[in-house]
């Protein structure tokens, strides 16, 4: 992950409680990735949601609730696409947001998500 372009962090656990902050399509240098292109962006966000769960012990399956925040509330379905391939058959709770802006202007999803890991 990139370094924060603020004053947070990416992920936090406490207990069995994993937080992790809005993940946008960035590679480790905090390059955009994907263009414009909403399918390649949320893998992006994917792979980075997928780093943080890892760095905390968790996984996809231990995700319960997401917040997707989406320029473009049309581009929900191409989300979905990355969102199904990651993951799977599990199904947490979600929220759709569409907003402005994002922290950046050629960034159009970011995600964030909370997790429980197992006893």
């Amino acid at each position: 992950m990139s370094e924060p372009i603020s004053h947070f962090t990416h992920v936090v656990k406490t207990g069995r409680l994993v937080f992790v902050s809005g993940c946008v399509a960035t590679d480790a240098e905090g390059r955009t990735v994907g263009g414009d292109d909403a399918v390649a962006q949320a893998r992006q966000v994917h792979e980075n949601l997928k780093k943080c769960l890892a760095a905390a012990g968790a996984t996809f399956a231990d995700v319960c609730k997401v917040t997707v925040f989406l320029k473009n509330v049309g581009d929900r379905e191409k989300v979905n696409i990355a969102r199904r391939e990651y993951f799977g058959p599990h199904r947490p709770a979600s929220t759709l947001v569409q907003i402005a802006r994002l922290v950046r202007d050629d960034l159009v999803v970011e995600i964030e998500a909370i997790a429980v890991l197992p006893e």
